[in-house]
């Protein structure tokens, strides 16, 4: 295990070191024993040789986030708010000998990762000698999905689509390790499949295995100029474990829930749509995720979408199936006229034209779920029988003040189908604002 004291440590050092380079370059006086130096400080720090065989960066993101909201978001129906960090990464990269490369990103907010395993989002190394295919080894999330692609920086709402809350497993963070293949096939297709030993054992302490595979085509791969489709799939064995098999949203409310500061405390409401967290070992043997994604993109405007499924197969006659769909779907404009960035799989930054002005972007988002768990066959003060749904609105503004700030606001309202609060309430309303930068 690495300890946070060690982490900080070595942080500590990595920045000493170079803030020393820094200081040489801007003096005129840096020796090296290979190729020339180059050290730019836009966009975090960063220092490579000149035939780019070694070098590293030091980056970041903070983004604080402010929320208020009532009804199927709390116990008791009030309203309540909440104050915390989403996400405070500290992002060291670089690269060694051509082909090798590593990544560590910490959360100093502690909403990646646990107190065991270390806050860590990635804590990876990669060869890149077998081009176009690189092979990734560490602690990094599985890929699945447009919008888990796409970094936390440039996803345009807050947060990202409530029905990820459903495959949480398929492409949330993970406290075991994991091996990746990808690659790019031409300038259209990007194909990657992984193998994850998750932290949760069966009964003999043998690891759960997931295995992810992700593969995108993209006709159309420029800045205001995308046609984007993609199929996702992932699988892990839950046979002979105790497993928390519960269908749950914060229906795009953070605040209800966060380890990144304050919360809603014990009158956070997080719907339970289908499953429990009581389940004995053997209760569930298979689950298995799919994912559907498409999105398309001209000059400022853009629309995309994805559908998901799961099942979770039960393993013993006291139990039945488990099913959960979503899908959502999404369209950005951007007033003052830029196109969002792109790169073959995923959405990257909007680059503010006009510097006084910075870019100003509209967007709405509509979120779809459904649960089927026939294991319900008493009513409970939040849980009627038959299906669940969930739906939610999202309607935002996001203004990029600079390449390293931007400022969002979104009005979210979510209603339920069968599923309430302790007092009944299947509707709530909320805001979310956000101050994010990024180095």
């Amino acid at each position: 295990m690495i300890r946070k004291q060690s982490f900080l440590g070595a942080t500590f050092a990595a920045s000493t070191l170079a803030l020393a380079i820094s200081a040489q370059a801007v003096a005129g006086t840096v020796t090296t024993d290979g190729a020339d130096i180059v050290v730019k400080t836009k966009g975090g720090l960063e220092v490579a040789t000149a035939d780019k065989a070694f070098g590293f960066k030091i980056g970041g993101r903070l983004q604080a986030d402010y929320s208020r909201f009532d009804g199927i978001y709390t116990d008791n129906g009030d309203t309540a708010d909440a104050a915390y960090f989403r996400r405070a990464f500290l992002e060291i990269s670089g690269v060694a000998y051509t082909d090798w490369a590593y990544a560590i990103s910490y959360d100093f907010s502690h909403n990646a990762g646990s107190s065991e395993d270390g806050y860590f989002d990635e804590a990876s190394i990669a060869y890149n000698g077998f081009a176009p295919v690189s092979i990734k080894v560490g602690r990094f999330d599985p890929e699945f999905g447009l919008e888990k692609a796409t970094s936390s920086k440039w996803v345009t709402a807050q947060e990202r689509n409530a029905g990820y809350d459903l495959i949480d497993w398929a492409n949330g963070h993970q406290n075991g390790l994991g091996v990746q293949l990808s690659s790019t096939l031409g300038s259209s297709v990007y194909l990657s499949g992984g193998l994850y030993s998750k932290d949760n054992n069966n009964d003999d302490g043998d690891a759960n295995k997931q295995v992810n595979f992700r593969g995108v085509f993209a006709p159309l791969h420029e800045a205001g100029n995308v046609l984007h489709f993609g199929l996702n799939l992932a699988a892990r064995d839950v046979s002979d474990s105790v497993v928390d098999s519960r269908f749950r949203s914060r229906l795009g409310m953070r605040g209800v829930e966060t380890a990144g500061g304050n919360d809603a405390g014990p009158n956070g409401n997080r719907p339970v749509l289908g499953g429990a967290n009581n389940n004995v070992s053997g209760s569930y043997d298979q689950d298995t995720a799919m994912g559907l994604e498409a999105a398309w993109a001209m000059g400022p405007l853009s629309v995309q979408g994805e559908y998901l499924m799961r099942e979770l197969q039960a393993d013993s006659d006291e139990f039945q199936d488990i099913e959960g769909d979503a899908f959502y779907a999404q369209v950005a404009y951007t007033l003052t006229g830029e196109a969002r960035g792109y790169k073959l799989g995923k959405f990257d930054a909007i680059k503010p034209a006009n510097k006084q002005i910075g870019a100003w972007e509209l967007f709405y988002r509509y979120d779809s779920l459904d649960v089927e768990d026939d294991n319900i066959v008493k009513e409970t003060a939040t849980r009627e029988l038959g299906d669940s749904s969930a739906q939610v609105h999202n309607l935002g503004v996001n203004w990029y003040a600079n390449e390293a700030v931007k400022i969002s606001g979104v009005y979210v309202k979510a209603t339920t189908d069968k599923v309430t609060n302790q007092v009944g309430d299947d509707s709530g309303d909320g805001f979310v604002v956000r101050a994010q930068y990024v180095f």
